[in-house]
């Protein structure tokens, strides 16, 4: 049973890092990267498309990801 948490653990962390990847980058100026991209936090500017998935697909593999980890220090401390 650990052994399957611990690969689904790793698959999942994988699909996060690849998703995360493929996000484009927000920063289109110098200026963007010295106020760390305020104007895009407090915008109202909602993704569209593939963009959206893409953070959709970040939100629920980040809630999974913890979710296993949680289960794995359940699992190992008994």
């Amino acid at each position: 049973m650990y052994n399957t948490f611990l690969i689904a653990e790793l698959i999942i962390s994988v699909l996060l890092i690849i998703v995360v990847v493929m996000q484009p980058s927000k920063t289109n100026n110098a200026a963007s990267a010295l106020t760390g991209g305020a104007e895009q936090l407090f915008g109202k500017q909602k993704a569209r498309g593939f963009e959206a998935v893409l953070q959709r697909t970040t939100v629920v593999l980040g809630i999974a990801f913890f979710a296993v980890a949680l289960i794995l220090a359940y699992l190992s401390a008994n």
